[in-house]
């Protein structure tokens, strides 16, 4: 059977030579007679696999060496408790809502301090970043919060915030190795890998040495202390050791693609193609403030809730998988990550023509 067209938000596609290597050292991962999936996490081969991936991360991004990198279990979504339990000396934070992830991350550090909303784009269903150049950030603020790239909503910060000189702790599950980044503006840049790097079960976080503290909040478990996981380089456990296999992989793919400037460049013509055809479309239209938009997640509709769902049925049939929108928000989502093709956006934009043209 033929691969589809898929622009599920995540897990999503991955590069096809990735699988395909992938799939050639399933049974025989080089000459170790066993499968990656089988071998000892503490063997050299697989010591070989964890730092090969950890130095391609680093020089992709550019990690300066007073960042730790670790790759973990329990997905973003483990790291929502993490970064308060692990971070909160003065027990204070501030985090700025732009949709359901940043959301629930405020609602669990509630748990452990005193957490404050100091900007959301709530009012207007997520649908725009909200200024956050002049912020009543607490003084006693350990770190302020964001989620750069919003899976749900389709919205991206395009300018970090000003945190005062505050530490920021950024979730960038859906935009990880999209475009470059400075990594020195961050103290935690951390996500899921789901979405652009790897399948489901890994969770990367890089952290600033010098937030790697031996006190975390009382009753921190030992396994969410990040002193615990970067002392054992993340083999303090046994680590998902597949999904790390394949972000390497991934990794490597990046940069044979030309890293992350390239990256950018080949999201951009993406991003176009299908922005381009909602602006001047009649029948679907974008949901997000033009300035605010995400190279990655792409929200449309109709406005009408039968006709989306028509739309959603008969592009499945023609081969483009996972288009329906978020349970919360309903519409369409197009997910346009790293690993999808140029011809897979200019193909699904030529369904939605021939769509709209039936259906106007």
């Amino acid at each position: 059977m033929a691969r589809v067209y898929n622009f599920s938000a995540g897990p999503a596609v991955l590069p096809e030579e990735v699988l395909k290597e992938a799939a050639d050292e399933m049974l025989d991962y080089r000459g170790t007679g066993m499968s990656v999936m089988e071998m000892s996490h503490r063997s050299k081969a697989f010591d070989t696999i964890i730092k090969e991936a950890e130095q391609d991360l680093r020089e992709l991004m550019n990690i300066p060496d007073n960042y730790k990198v670790l790759f973990l279990q329990g997905g973003a979504s483990q790291q929502f408790a993490a970064i308060p339990m692990n971070l909160m000396k003065n027990k204070v934070a501030d985090y700025i809502i732009t949709g359901q992830w940043s959301k629930k991350a405020f609602q669990e550090a509630k748990k452990y301090g005193n957490v404050k909303a100091v900007a959301s784009s709530e009012d207007k269903t997520y649908s725009y970043i909200p200024d956050c150049s002049d912020l009543d950030i607490d003084d006693d603020a350990d770190y302020v919060y964001i989620c750069e790239n919003n899976t749900i909503y389709g919205t991206k910060f395009k300018e970090l915030p000003n945190t005062k000189g505050k530490t920021l702790v950024a979730d960038v599950s859906s935009c990880f190795l999209s475009e470059p980044v400075d990594v020195t503006k961050y103290g935690v840049i951390y996500g899921g890998v789901q979405k652009n790097i790897g399948p489901a079960g890994v969770v990367i976080v890089i952290i600033r040495e010098d937030l790697i503290t031996d006190t975390p909040l009382e009753g921190t478990p030992t396994m969410l202390t990040y002193k615990t996981q970067a002392d054992a380089d993340s083999l303090y456990n046994t680590p998902p050791c597949y999904g790390i296999y394949i972000c390497g992989k991934v990794f490597k793919w990046i940069k044979k693609m030309g890293g992350l400037e390239a990256m950018k460049a080949h999201n951009e013509k993406k991003a176009k193609i299908l922005y381009d055809f909602l602006d001047q479309s009649e029948l679907f239209k974008g949901t997000v403030v033009e300035k605010d938009r995400s190279l990655m997640n792409v929200p449309f509709v109709t406005g009408d809730a039968d006709l989306d769902a028509k739309f959603v049925a008969e592009a499945k049939a023609a081969g483009f998988e996972n288009l329906k929108g978020h349970r919360t928000v309903g519409g369409m989502r197009a997910s346009i990550y790293n690993a999808m093709p140029i011809e897979g956006v200019e193909k699904l934009v030529e369904f939605m023509k021939d769509f709209e043209a039936k259906n106007k």
